[in-house]
């Protein structure tokens, strides 16, 4: 099972007034790496709200909430995956946390507008891993059998068609009635004769 979600939302003008008061904040909060890609966006507010909010909402997922247990608020990294989609890197004790509760991956999702920025991350463990293996496992073989039974079928209605077809073939096909000059014609009504 996962062990939580966690959802978390940040108005981006406040962030906004926050790096601009406390110049001090994001090198507190954030790490070099997150500071370099947010400072290298036309709209950096936009960029550090969301991952504040990812920050707090991996802390929610993992079930203390960032600068409780000795989570500390850089301890939860954002970084790019290979395909340049948001991903969570943790150092420190948020590693210590997510072992102790079996987590073995945190998906993440980041979006914003023009006025909030939300994150949505959902801690996931080995259990809950193993039980999606264990379903997919069920679907694959169900899949491959109703793929055997399909092929049979079809074997089935081929050999059944050709049998039929090769019985078609194998009789002699009725001869129509030869008619020669002998032959006797059915009487002309005298309605019919009018008609010609």
């Amino acid at each position: 099972m996962p062990v939580g979600l966690g959802v978390d939302i940040v108005e981006i003008e406040r962030m906004r007034k926050i790096l601009a008061r406390t110049p001090s904040f994001a090198r507190k909060v954030f790490t070099e790496d997150e500071q370099a890609y947010c400072n290298s966006k036309a709209n950096p507010a936009q960029h550090y709200a969301a991952r504040f909010a990812a920050k707090e909402a991996v802390g929610k997922a993992l079930g203390v909430g960032i600068m409780a247990d000795g989570l500390r608020v850089q301890d939860v990294e954002v970084v790019r995956d290979f395909r340049g989609h948001p991903a969570v890197k943790l150092h420190g004790r948020a590693v210590e946390i997510a072992r102790e509760r079996g987590v073995v991956d945190i998906p993440l999702s980041l979006s914003f507008t023009q006025e909030v920025a939300v994150a949505n991350a959902v801690a996931i463990t080995r259990d809950s891993q193993a039980e999606r293996e264990k379903r997919r496992d069920v679907k694959a073989e169900l899949a491959g059998q109703f793929k055997e039974l399909r092929g049979m079928l079809d074997d089935l209605s081929v050999s059944t068609a050709k049998a039929a077809t090769e019985a078609t073939a194998s009789s002699p096909a009725p001869k129509p009635p030869a008619l020669d000059e002998e032959a006797e014609l059915p009487p002309v009504d005298e309605a019919d004769k009018d008609a010609q």
